[in-house]
């Protein structure tokens, strides 16, 4: 078989050259394309269940709501695992489903479970599923401040305009607000007053609860035309709050109306409560955490959402310091990829130069290094094809790979050249494209078996279960279609190349090795001279060093990951006394000449 491919690529030899250009322009293309992420997708499919049980002590909230929903979640279609987090007037239920089911049915299969449950519950108590959100999801920190606005304007600004806003991108999953003062109409009772006037704090509770509301009148008929009768209720300031009725009261035959400000301060003010706060560059702000939906591109979601911000920009006061900059997972991913791709660029001038050097000719080297560019292309294809991302595994698989890459290429054109010198010496010369056919051949199940065994190598990677399989399955994933799609490189395009760039070669005749490789082929003749007479003692050698790797081995330390160091740096701080965590997010330039750091804490 691969004896025919060779044969069909010299054959048809413009045709296999014509779709090779067309296979690297639509790769060119689509790499441009392909979603990038530090790390490939870590996001087991998670339903989050969020419980809010008034007035319930947590252990309350354990037997009366934790344990219901996790009884009636253990068991159903796809779960793997059920955790919870029971606190005071909390329940957080997390269910874990297997990897590659789709969310949506995880959702709709959790929410069939909640209405069989929802009878069981406490009244009042609705279990509320989160947001579709991803496990590194966080990707941007949005700051506000302003030196003139107070700090309720700026929380309702981002909890009202800008929050609403940037959540109708497409790819954003949540917006968590933290910081400012959260603006609420203050109802402040007067004992006293209720008093005089006979009154108690439920009646007023009820009227504030029954004045919030539109009600409809009717219609009435006025000739051809009707008109509908509506009561409009809601208030919209404190004053109507104040302007509400609670009660009458008969005064000397007259009904005397005792509206809320009778019997209370009514008042717009910040949340009497406040739990958590936020800061930016050391001075108080509000913090917009933004999580994306699972398997959207982050850099291209973080486009969008600068693009929104732009375009609601106008719209807010002049004063108004929004700072997009104060974290972004997109830096951090820049940075990595950066990084990667700045050891994959020196690999291949490496490679270059070692070709170059030990080649020491333009058209065999050109041939072999043709195999990098087509086989990285090929591989961006089969990336998209599969729906891979370009992130810091995929690159380090082809990193590792792009010495392997021309293995193949550089042996088959070592080869036919060599066929093709000792053709144009020989008394009958054949044809050209017969000493190509065969130079081809003759090399070609060995290296066909080398690259299996290669390849063989990284084939426990897809036997990792969990977030390891996860994690560097993509890299072998990487490693294996790069050298795969090397090796059909080396059997179509290599030949066809070498067929019109060769035979016809002027230097042919005077052709010979260079002087590096004459070099190296003298110290390998001096190595022989020493190692073959004395095979027990090189053999004896060669497993000293191996056990002395061993014990090398079992004393080195061991990671999971290794360490990033890509500008961005993330501190928690937790109280257990006031069970407070506190959040600090320094984002700076790679070069550390500017930083920007927030601060959140949640209570």
């Amino acid at each position: 078989m691969l004896n025919a491919i060779i044969r069909f690529s010299l054959h048809n030899r413009v045709l296999v050259l014509a779709a090779a250009v067309l296979i690297a322009a639509y790769g060119l293309f689509t790499a441009a394309q392909l979603p990038t992420d530090v790390l490939p997708d870590l996001n087991r499919p998670t339903v989050t269940i969020l419980t809010e049980a008034p007035g319930l002590a947590p252990e309350e909230v354990e037997t009366q709501v934790t344990f219901h929903l996790e009884t009636a979640l253990n068991g159903a279609p796809g779960v793997e695992r059920v955790r919870s987090q029971t606190g005071l007037g909390l329940s957080v239920v997390i269910v874990e489903f297997g990897w590659g089911t789709d969310i949506r049915y995880d959702r709709q299969v959790v929410q069939e479970r909640l209405n069989q449950v929802a009878e069981k519950l406490p009244p009042g108590v609705i279990p509320v599923m989160g947001p579709v959100t991803s496990i590194m999801g966080e990707i941007m920190l949005v700051g506000l401040r302003s030196d003139s606005l107070p700090p309720m304007e700026v929380r309702s600004l981002a909890d009202w305009t800008i929050r609403p806003t940037l959540l109708a991108v497409a790819g954003v999953g949540q917006i968590t607000v933290m910081g400012g003062e959260v603006k609420q109409f203050q109802v402040l009772a007067d004992p006293e007053k209720l008093r005089r006037y006979d009154l108690t704090l439920s009646d007023l509770e009820e009227a504030l609860a029954k004045a919030n509301e539109n009600s409809g009148g009717g219609f009435i008929v006025a000739g051809s035309q009707e008109f509908v009768v509506r009561n409009l209720g809601r208030v919209r300031s404190a004053e109507d709050i104040g302007a509400s009725l609670v009660a009458t009261r008969t005064s000397e035959g007259a009904v005397r109306p005792i509206l809320v400000r009778d019997v209370a301060t009514v008042r717009e003010g910040g949340a009497l409560i406040k739990r958590g706060d936020g800061s930016m560059n050391a001075r108080p702000a509000v913090i917009m955490a933004i999580q994306k939906q699972p398997g959207v591109d982050t850099r291209d979601l973080t486009e969008h959402i600068d693009k929104a911000l732009a375009q609601l920009r106008p719209s807010l006061p002049k004063d108004l310091i929004i700072n997009a900059d104060l974290f972004r997972q997109a830096h951090f991913i820049e940075a990595a990829i950066s990084n990667v791709e700045e050891a994959l660029r020196d690999g291949s001038i490496l490679v270059v130069i070692i070709l170059a050097l030990f080649l020491m000719n333009f058209r065999t080297t050109f041939i072999t290094l043709t195999a990098i560019p087509l086989s990285l292309l090929v591989t961006a294809l089969i990336f998209k094809f599969f729906g891979q991302s370009i992130n810091t595994m995929t690159l380090g698989g082809i990193a590792v790979a792009i010495g392997e890459l021309v293995d193949d290429a550089v042996v088959d054109v070592e080869n036919v050249f060599r066929r093709l010198r000792q053709n144009r010496h020989a008394p009958h010369p054949r044809s050209a494209m017969q000493v190509v056919y065969d130079a081809s051949s003759e090399i070609r199940n060995s290296i066909v078996f080398g690259t299996a065994v290669v390849l063989l190598v990284f084939l426990p990677c897809f036997a990792l279960a969990g977030v390891e399989g996860r994690l560097f399955r993509p890299l072998a994933i990487a490693y294996i279609v790069s050298i795969l799609a090397s090796m059909v490189v080396s059997l179509t395009v290599t030949p066809a190349l070498s067929y019109y760039l060769l035979p016809r070669m002027k230097r042919m005749e005077h052709e010979k090795d260079g002087l590096v490789l004459r070099g190296c082929k003298a110290l390998a003749r001096m190595a022989y001279s020493v190692t073959l007479p004395r095979p027990y003692t090189v053999i004896a050698g060669g497993l000293a060093l191996v056990a002395l790797g061993v014990l090398f081995v079992t004393r080195l330390g061991s990671e999971f990951l290794p360490e990033f160091n890509e500008g961005t740096a993330t501190i928690m701080r937790f109280d257990p006394q006031s069970r407070e965590r506190e959040s600090y997010y320094i984002d700076g330039a790679i070069d550390g000449l500017s930083a920007a750091a927030g601060i959140a804490v949640d209570a």
